[in-house]
């Protein structure tokens, strides 16, 4: 197939470029700036084309470019978002209703969307707010139809909701326990997230919302518990009932390395249960070689993860990417790296001081 990808460059969107390829499809990947492409270990085997999604005419001939009459895409991933950007919530509707729109006039058929689940009730934080009205925009009168993928927490090194997680059971010696900690959960790994994207493009599939999630239930206290378990680091514990998520994402925005808007936004939605409401996925897809990953067994093979390598060279989809955010990987890490780059630095300054001895030596040596 001939398959579009929108946000390649993020964490889903550059792990599922790679499952694309190694599933002989041909891939077109779209960015702000193709030439930053050039890091990702998957750059040559791909189309590229410049796109801009805030500018409706830019995501028009990016699309009209991707999809020529004698070469039209089969499918298109829209992976798109800007949470913690000023009014990202008003940017994402208008980017996705332009693509939704720039998709129908080329007659692509599919859209698929990878989104949030969407709890019960009239409210939610502005942040699963605009997942929804994203999956809402992208399905137009005439438009492609939409496949809309629903999940919760994605674990995998790298993962900006596993990464907080990582961070605040890092940094705090006492672990505060709100009592939305105990809110229901169904977690993905990183792995189940790619298999599922990938069989979304099938025509097989029928359009429509599916809710995705791994063979564990719990709740959010589940994620720390393995992740302390898996580090071997036992944390004091206290209930501290009363404090508010909102409240918890401004001390998350300044304990975590994370951009302190997205942590403010991601922690705030965790008021809400997120939990799957149906199945139905699994009448159509087979589970992945070797069945879904339980939640212990993805945050081990994170926490395990070895120092970052090009994402098309990961042996394990949960390990860390070069291309994922520096901040990343826990302070182990980021002490490792700032350590390597200080050496780089002191072999640099050596070289360069080297290089003049030699120039102003040669004048008077014959």
């Amino acid at each position: 197939m001939r398959l579009m990808v929108t946000g390649a460059t993020g964490y889903v969107g550059s792990r599922l470029v790679d499952a694309l390829l190694a599933s002989d499809n041909e891939v077109v990947v779209a960015s702000r700036s193709p030439k930053r492409l050039s890091r990702y270990g998957w750059s040559d085997d791909v189309t590229a084309v410049e796109m801009d999604v805030d500018d409706a005419d830019s995501v028009h001939a990016a699309i009209e470019a991707a999809s020529p009459d004698e070469h039209p895409v089969d499918a298109l991933y829209y992976l798109v978002h800007g949470i913690g950007q000023a009014d990202f919530a008003d940017g994402d509707r208008a980017a996705a209703r332009a693509v939704a729109q720039a998709a129908r006039s080329r007659g692509i058929p599919r859209i698929i969307y990878l989104g949030g689940f969407v709890p019960d009730g009239d409210e939610m934080s502005a942040h699963l707010q605009s997942r929804a009205d994203v999956g809402e925009g992208l399905a137009i009168d005439g438009g492609a139809e939409l496949v809309w993928l629903r999940a919760a927490v994605i674990l995998g090194a790298g993962s900006t909701s596993f990464e907080i997680l990582r961070y605040l059971a890092d940094r705090f010696p006492v672990i505060p326990e709100p009592g939305w900690i105990d809110n229901p959960m169904d977690p993905i790994s990183i792995r189940d997230v790619i298999h599922y994207l990938v069989a979304a493009a099938d025509p097989s599939l029928p359009a429509g919302s599916y809710d995705i999630a791994g063979p564990d239930t719990g709740v959010y206290r589940s994620i720390l518990d393995e992740y302390l378990r898996a580090v071997r680091m036992p944390r004091p514990r206290v209930r501290v009932p009363s404090i508010s998520t909102r409240l918890a994402g401004k001390v998350g925005g300044i304990i975590t390395p994370a951009p302190a808007a997205l942590t403010e936004e991601l922690v705030t939605s965790l008021q809400y249960p997120m939990r799957a409401s149906e199945h139905r996925i699994t009448e159509f897809v087979s589970p992945p070689t070797g069945g879904l990953t339980t939640m212990r067994d993805a945050i081990r093979a994170s926490v395990d993860s070895p120092y970052p390598r090009p994402v098309s060279e990961l042996d394990d989809l949960h390990h860390l990417a070069d291309t994922d955010p520096d901040w990343a990987g826990g302070d182990l890490l980021r002490a490792r790296r700032a350590a390597l780059g200080a050496v780089v630095g002191v072999i640099g300054t050596v070289a360069g001081v080297t290089l003049v001895a030699r120039r102003v030596l040669g004048q008077f040596l014959p």
